[in-house]
């Protein structure tokens, strides 16, 4: 975390037992409490911000498109890869067709955070992957010397592979050029 974080330094298990009960009622309530993420967020320790991260993905489904513009101030303030790459599919599973149009827009973002979280957005989804978004997402982002860019290009690709490494070997043959040389290697991790 290169020291820019202040962290208890409670380990994952335990601090996710922690607050299990907390989730749990949360649950229950079908509504977010966008007050308490907040001022998690705020604090200076990083396992608040692991919490709203945990309690994003908990609460799921209620989730709704106009509650990305709440979850980017998350996104613009104490950026680092451990909780971009929670966001990423937080906001990939909202189910509303505008999340497409807004990643594409997030792909050629200033901020690499807004473009890692468009590349990664749909890790996870197998079958359900959008391959023509994912292609111009890349494409959008190839020939980059940015570490956590190249790196998420290739776990795009690597996800993807686990179901249809056809489709990832064309990519990777048809764009190598502008695919970084961790990109390739990231992705080709499941490919013969």
């Amino acid at each position: 975390m290169r020291n820019q974080f202040d962290f208890y330094g409670i380990k994952t298990p335990e601090r996710r037992s922690i607050y299990k009960d907390i989730i749990r009622e949360v649950k229950k309530a079908e509504s977010i409490d966008w007050q308490l993420l907040n001022e998690c967020w705020n604090n200076d320790y990083r396992e608040f911000q692991y919490f709203v991260c945990d309690y994003l993905k908990a609460l799921q489904k209620f989730l709704v498109f106009d509650d990305i513009d709440k979850i980017r101030s998350f996104i613009e303030t104490k950026q680092w890869w451990d909780t971009i790459d929670s966001l990423d599919t937080v906001i990939g599973n909202i189910n509303d067709s505008r999340v497409n149009d807004l990643m594409l827009k997030w792909s050629v973002s200033d901020d690499i955070w807004f473009r890692r979280i468009a590349i990664n957005h749909q890790r996870g989804r197998k079958d359900k992957t959008d391959t023509v978004l994912l292609e111009k997402i890349l494409i959008n982002n190839l020939n980059n010397n940015e570490f956590f860019i190249n790196k998420a290009i290739g776990w795009a690709l690597r996800d993807y592979s686990k179901k249809n490494t056809d489709w990832v070997k064309n990519f990777i043959a048809k764009y190598n050029p502008g695919l970084s040389t961790l990109s390739i290697r990231e992705a080709s991790k499941y490919l013969e």
